[in-house]
């Protein structure tokens, strides 16, 4: 999908296709219309895994990203040691480590997906 007239033929031409699942990826686009993809993935029954918690406000299935908080805090770190006199290129560049999953036992129930005990067991939030 690459405009927003795409999200809805994109759904369709998933369904036709019998797909079991949707990965949805970050962008501009997604963000905007986080709503209208959650409500087609449950209309469609097409179990989704989104990589920002943003859309589990919506009624998303799964989020798995980073856990933006962590994210936070580490950019705090680093800005306080640029403020400190630090060179920007001297300090290490650092990848993620904190990740967070989040399930939403409301949309499994609506699409009639379940969860299986040992998912939910890993889960950092189940919303219920």
């Amino acid at each position: 999908m690459s405009t927003v007239k795409d999200i809805e033929p994109a759904f369709r031409a998933a369904a036709k296709g019998r797909a079991e699942a949707i990965l949805v990826l970050g962008s501009g686009i997604y963000a905007s219309h986080r709503k209208q993809i959650v409500d087609l993935t449950v209309k469609n029954r097409l179990p989704a895994i989104f990589r920002s918690r943003e859309y589990m406000e919506q009624g998303g299935l799964i989020a798995y990203g980073v856990n933006p908080f962590d994210l936070d805090r580490r950019a705090a770190y680093f800005v306080d040691k640029i403020i400190k006199g630090a060179k920007a290129a001297d300090l290490p560049v650092e990848q993620p480590t904190k990740f967070e999953l989040i399930i939403n036992l409301k949309t499994a129930k609506q699409i009639g997906l379940i969860i299986p005990p040992n998912v939910l067991a890993r889960a950092d939030r189940v919303i219920r």
